[in-house]
């Protein structure tokens, strides 16, 4: 039997396998929902048995006053919402730290010569963007959630246009003033909501390196921050009306996303689809016919240390979505993600040894990095098993995109953005609706009973999640084309030919991230900052030759 049909039989196997191990084992879980984790027995047995010395009989049925009753339950929700804070605080600061693997990521999958610009855009994504958000995106975004028992309530967000089921935006909370808004659980949810958005905004940088002009990217990360992104966040998480599409036409728990492969991944992958459509590929990028050219990027390392950073920040993007440390589901979510990200990576690395011959580094980190996308809409409502499957598919989607996107759709996304990100998103938000297994979920979106998929009864579920996908791809693409048919009438978006040719560090920035990997310079030079520019004829930095090779 050759390598490849050795390979299929494999996966097939371990697919069937998962399928019957996840079927034998369902409903025969333990504390599922940690309803029974963590009681008043619990609490009590946990001092010591009654009769060992630490517990009196009596112990357990001291009468107490009303004012006493009043002051424990007062204390016991203080700390109960300080928990909640702690934790959300914390696993907000684990995805502000994924910007630093995006950074290593998008750089080390790119060209030497264009390091400095690669990272300028990741840094002034988070100033600019953040900004957005805070002026006017997190009241479009939440300004209407209303009620979240973890954070105390969340009282002044109760503005929204639509009412009942048809809410599109949000009206509370600009510039963290209005409307009462500065308040301590307002600005807890703000910090923990303005990182997810910033991951939107990462997202986008890989398919448009190497040409987009800095004006261009600005324009883009304000249009992330303010519009693209909290608008369409409204309709899912701000109380918006896909979430409501089990109230009104009864579509299971309407459209479910529990941390974002559809309103963050997916959001940031059509947008970055539709930039780089705008912009047109690389220089070199694809020959006459159509055929594609690999243009290696300059540090694999940089590659696996980004996918290790996001891995570690993914341990807050997923169990920091349930908003408190006393939903007991975080360990189940935790777990979920972990596993899906490895079957991804598995599956990516099995993919390419089988295809190329041998594994492929930054193929089997994106399918690693697939894996987490897909994971993030379902981690809260599948079972281990599911989250395999769901890797596992995942890590072949995104190999199957790249060629897809390079091959068929000739559209240059230099880092695999739009596959990694867009594809799987969709991908994690169709699952939901097919692995959600009825454990978790009481109450979602105003629904009695927890979320089921379809292969446990619901397919009104998977009716909302595909409705999720469609509409969510049509807001963030064509928004984003418009945006930019428009904004290039009056801006360059994109930098001329010769600068493309250079570097972009020189022309955009006035410096080399590497100045000593300079050779030489042999036309007219222009002397920046004490560092000569390279010209289209002259030696260039490491790493910024287009490649003439055959592409994968």
């Amino acid at each position: 039997m050759s390598h490849g049909k050795r390979f299929i039989a494999l996966l097939i196997l371990t697919f069937a396998a998962l399928v019957i191990v996840g079927q034998h084992y369902s409903g025969h879980g333990g504390d599922t929902t940690g309803a029974t984790t963590g009681t008043r027995a619990d609490t009590v047995l946990a001092q010591g048995p009654v009769g060992s010395g630490l517990l009196k009989d009596t112990d357990k049925d001291v009468p107490v006053s009303q004012v006493g009753i009043n002051a424990l339950a007062n204390e016991a929700g203080h700390d109960h919402v300080a928990i909640n804070f702690t934790w959300l605080l914390m696993t907000g600061y684990l995805v502000l730290f994924m910007q630093v693997g995006f950074a290593f990521l998008v750089t080390g999958l790119t060209r030497a010569k264009n390091a400095g610009h690669m990272m300028m855009m990741n840094v002034a994504a988070f100033a600019v963007a953040l900004i957005a958000y805070y002026a006017v995106g997190f009241a479009f975004h939440f300004g209407g959630v209303g009620f979240v028992a973890n954070l105390g309530g969340l009282k002044p967000l109760t503005g929204i246009v639509g009412h009942g089921n048809a809410g599109v935006i949000g009206t509370h909370g600009f510039f963290l003033q209005s409307h009462g808004t500065y308040d301590v659980g307002v600005l807890a949810m703000f910090l923990f909501q303005v990182v997810f958005m910033e991951t939107a905004g990462y997202i986008i940088i890989g398919a448009i390196a190497e040409r987009i002009s800095f004006a261009g990217f600005i324009l883009a990360e304000l249009a992330m921050g303010a519009v693209i992104y909290p608008i369409y966040g409204n309709w899912l998480w701000g109380g918006g009306w896909l979430a409501h599409l089990g109230s009104s036409i009864h579509w299971g728990h309407g459209a479910v996303d529990f941390a974002g492969s559809g309103v963050v991944h997916a959001t940031g992958g059509w947008a970055a689809l539709a930039l780089a459509m705008v912009l047109g590929p690389r220089i070199g990028k694809f020959n006459k016919d159509g055929t594609p050219n690999a243009i290696p990027g300059h540090n694999i390392g940089y590659v696996v240390i980004g996918t290790m950073i996001l891995l570690f920040g993914w341990m807050g993007f997923n169990p920091g979505s349930t908003f408190g440390a006393t939903d007991l589901r975080i360990s189940i979510v935790a777990v979920n993600t972990l596993l899906s990200a490895c079957f991804g990576f598995v599956a990516a690395m099995g993919y390419t040894n089988y295809a190329y011959g041998k594994p492929d580094i930054s193929m089997s980190c994106n399918g690693m990095l697939a894996g987490l996308v897909a994971i993030t809409a379902p981690c809260a409502f599948v079972a281990p098993w599911a989250a395999c499957v769901i890797g596992l598919i995942a890590g072949l989607l995104v190999c199957f995109g790249v060629w897809f996107f390079d091959h068929v759709a000739h559209v240059d996304d230099p880092c695999g953005a739009i596959s990694v990100h867009g594809i799987n998103g969709a991908w994690g938000v169709l699952s939901l609706g097919i692995f959600a297994d009825g454990t978790y979920g009481g109450g979602w979106n105003g629904i009695a009973g927890n979320v089921k998929g379809a292969i446990y009864g619901d397919w009104g579920q998977l009716a909302a999640q595909a409705a999720h996908v469609v509409i969510g791809f049509a807001w963030a693409w064509g928004v984003t084309w418009i945006i930019f048919k428009v904004a290039k009438r009056f801006i360059k978006i994109r930098v001329s030919p010769e600068a493309e040719i250079e570097g972009l560090d020189v022309p955009e920035f006035g410096v080399l991230c590497y100045p000593d990997f300079v050779l030489a310079s042999t036309g007219p030079s222009s002397h920046v900052s004490g560092v000569p520019s390279a010209s289209p004829g002259s030696a260039s930095p490491v790493g910024s030759g287009v490649d003439k090779g055959g592409s994968r």
